[in-house]
């Protein structure tokens, strides 16, 4: 009937050891009451109930049997009497007692052994029901309940002093040698991984505690990662053992697209999940300082997957900008997702050009949030966040130039990832991994290589992920706004599908801001010429100049164009190019190669200026030789300027962005100037952010100095 409520009986479990189930309904809650009580007081009844049946049961059974007769009593007693000293003796020897608690388990089991045995002794010949047997049953039976019940509640926890008794960790720690380690309160947290507290004895550390998590792996049968113990920071005597039983990820994980399109760089990034089953989630942009992270795993660990995972996420954001390195396979990991991607670099050349403007972007950036009164990047500033990921930077960029970076760029909102196969020394300064201060680390051949990435206090614990490429996705994350308690959990990466990614890309192409015009115009002539530019092509600053390669390029099929200056011909999109196709192509490009290392540097070998060196004036006459070369006359240092600036202008023109002071002899001749000049226009030119003075005495050029800024 209308506006009646209907009653039903609930099942409500009491007690995890006792399980009484009792309906919860209409005038059930006595009965619920009554339930609990009962279930409560079960397991403190069993002492009880034994003192009382089983030693007046026993002793009437054998005072029946042989208490008629004295001899057949006197033997009995006295067999009886040996054989309770014996168990007294078993019962001792074979109760753990490995700790305090232990100890005094060991001595109740013992006596009561002991003081059941005798009585029943003395009830074999004068009786169980006898005075004064029968009193010392009443009084001794009752004293012992009560002292197992002493002990129930001890074990419990009463005390305030929870102690796993029962086998489990304790059986485990004295299996393993931890004679000065108390394991205590293991629970269970439903989701494949069980806790316990650790604490050691004094002459005994938590770190040698950590050294012996290989021999408990082993013991439980569970895999090496699965047992991590960590120390408590405030008490170098405690810490915490994790055991995981069950691989909740062992199925793989979906995917976790985005809650909704157009969020801010701030906003928490799903990329995976916590062996337990929780989202693992990165907030890098939210944090009190933007952490660089360092991905690390061998060929096969999962890194491709994680990088499309993030890349699909910050493609579909506001405020956000991304460029991406990758010489060795960038179409074929990002390809689909190509769009979202503001920069992307296939070529040396290019991503040398990106490390050589970020500086200049870093300096721009912060005078912009000086500006604006911001110590370090938030969403309120007028710039975008911007995410350079790079693959294999050793083979991109040097030692120093990447340390540089990394250190400036974390307060201008400018987020560095640097993803390797092995982070050693040889391939990335120890310099630049303190200033990664998050890491990524997918599987590793040895357990050696995991500390190259991980911080210390994780490969202590015992969280090495050295199982190489056999755990595809697998692996352990640290910094990045994840809690440091959970930098110990194994996580695993999302499994993406190429087309549910690139459909996802698209429709954030509305919420994607072009980048910012202050970092865009700090960037100058090497982002203006990007050969890709995702869908961000309507980025405000600098103009974008022709695109030209520096020799004339080989025949391309109709339609097609080249995808940048360095290739004689590329395909936009050469995911789709047939084998023949792509034979072709290789056939042209070697060829392409062949005739321009035939043709030789600048300037050529019998030009008049070519022994010039830039220690040099510019050349008189060559007595010797018999032929003159006169320097045109001096013009005004305007026009002088101009003639150096065109030759500039042409460079950037072509494509051309890196030179040698040399390079600009024939337009210092020209001039009618020297080597003095030349230098200080070049210093000039550094001052006013044209160029940019690269080591070993190179340049190149930001902004061409005939474009207006």
């Amino acid at each position: 009937m209308a506006g009646r409520k209907k009653t039903t009986a609930a099942a409500v479990p009491v007690n995890t050891s006792t399980d009484v189930v009792v309906p919860v309904g209409k005038g059930g809650f006595v009965g619920h009451v009554v339930g609990h009580l009962v279930g409560k007081a079960l397991p403190y009844a069993a002492p009880w109930a034994g003192a009382a049946t089983l030693p007046p049961l026993a002793g009437f059974a054998t005072n029946t049997m042989w208490g008629d007769a004295p001899l057949s009593a006197g033997l009995a007693s006295a067999a009886l009497a040996v054989g309770g000293a014996a168990l007294t003796g078993i019962a001792w020897k074979t109760t753990p007692a490995t700790t305090k608690f232990g100890k005094f388990r060991r001595a109740q089991v013992s006596a009561s052994v002991a003081a059941g045995m005798g009585w029943l002794t003395t009830a074999t010949a004068a009786g169980p029901f006898g005075s004064p047997v029968l009193d010392a049953w009443l009084i001794g039976g009752a004293l012992f309940a009560a002292s197992w019940n002493v002990r129930q509640v001890v074990r419990n926890g009463a005390s305030g002093d929870t102690e796993e008794t029962n086998g489990g960790m304790a059986a485990l720690a004295a299996a393993i040698g931890w004679e000065k380690t108390t394991v205590k309160d293991a629970k269970g947290t439903g989701k494949g991984t069980v806790k316990a507290s650790v604490q050691v004895e004094p002459g005994a550390t938590i770190e040698a505690v950590q050294g012996t998590t290989g021999r408990v792996a082993a013991a439980l049968q569970v895999p090496p990662s699965g047992v991590i113990v960590t120390p408590d920071p405030e008490n170098a005597a405690r810490g915490t053992i994790s055991l995981r039983v069950a691989d909740l990820l062992r199925d793989g994980v979906p995917f976790a697209p985005p809650v909704a399109l157009g969020l801010l760089p701030t906003e928490p990034i799903p990329v995976g999940l916590y062996a337990d089953g929780e989202v693992w989630a990165l907030d890098p942009f939210s944090a009190a300082i933007l952490q660089h992270v360092l991905v690390m795993g061998v060929t096969g660990a999962g890194k491709s997957e994680f990088l499309r995972s993030l890349v699909a996420h910050l493609a579909t954001r506001r405020k956000m900008t991304i460029f991406l390195v990758d010489l060795a396979k960038g179409r074929q990991t990002v390809g689909h997702i190509a769009d979202g991607i503001d920069w992307l670099i296939q070529d040396a050349k290019t991503a040398k050009r990106l490390l050589r403007a970020l500086p200049a972007a870093i300096k721009a950036r912060g005078d912009v949030l000086a500006s604006e009164g911001l110590d370090q990047w938030t969403p309120d500033s007028s710039l975008n966040a911007v995410l350079v990921w790079i693959e294999e930077a050793a083979d991109v960029a040097e030692f120093d130039e990447l340390e540089e970076i990394a250190r400036k760029a974390r307060s201008v909102g400018i987020w560095l990832g640097i993803s390797l196969q092995r982070a050693t020394w040889g391939n990335v300064s120890t310099d630049v991994r303190a200033n990664l201060q998050a890491s990524v680390c997918f599987g590793v051949d040895k357990p050696g290589d995991a500390s190259f990435g991980l911080p210390d206090s994780v490969t202590d614990a015992g969280a090495i992920p050295a199982w190489g490429s056999a755990r595809p996705g697998y692996a352990y994350s640290t910094g990045m706004g994840i809690p440091q308690d959970r930098w110990t959990t194994e996580v695993r990466s999302g499994l993406t599908d190429r087309e549910e990614l690139a459909a996802l890309v698209a429709a954030g192409a509305p919420y994607r801001d072009p980048l910012d015009e202050p970092t865009a115009t700090a960037l100058g002539q090497a982002y203006a010429q990007r050969a890709h530019k995702g869908t961000n092509r309507t980025t405000p600053g600098v103009p974008a100049a022709p695109v030209a390669v520096e020799a004339a390029p080989a025949p391309v099929a109709v339609g097609s164009a080249p995808e940048h200056a360095d290739s004689a011909y590329d395909i936009e999109d050469d995911e789709h190019m047939t084998a023949t196709e792509q034979a072709a192509d290789a056939e042209i490009q070697e060829a392409y190669d062949e005739v321009l290392g035939s043709i030789p540097a600048d300037p050529e070998p019998d030009a008049p200026y070519a022994s010039l060196r830039l220690e040099d004036d510019v050349p008189d006459v060559d007595e010797d030789g018999g032929m003159e070369f006169d320097a045109p006359a001096p013009v005004g240092t305007e026009e002088a300027r101009h003639i150096l600036y065109t030759e500039l202008d042409g460079w950037v023109q072509t494509g051309r962005l890196e030179f040698e002071p040399a390079d600009l002899i024939p337009a210092t001749t020209a001039a009618g100037r020297k080597r003095p000049w030349m230098q200080g226009e070049l210093k000039r030119l550094v001052e006013l952010g044209l160029i940019q003075r690269d080591g070993h005495g190179s340049y190149s050029i930001v902004q061409s100095p005939l474009q207006p800024a």
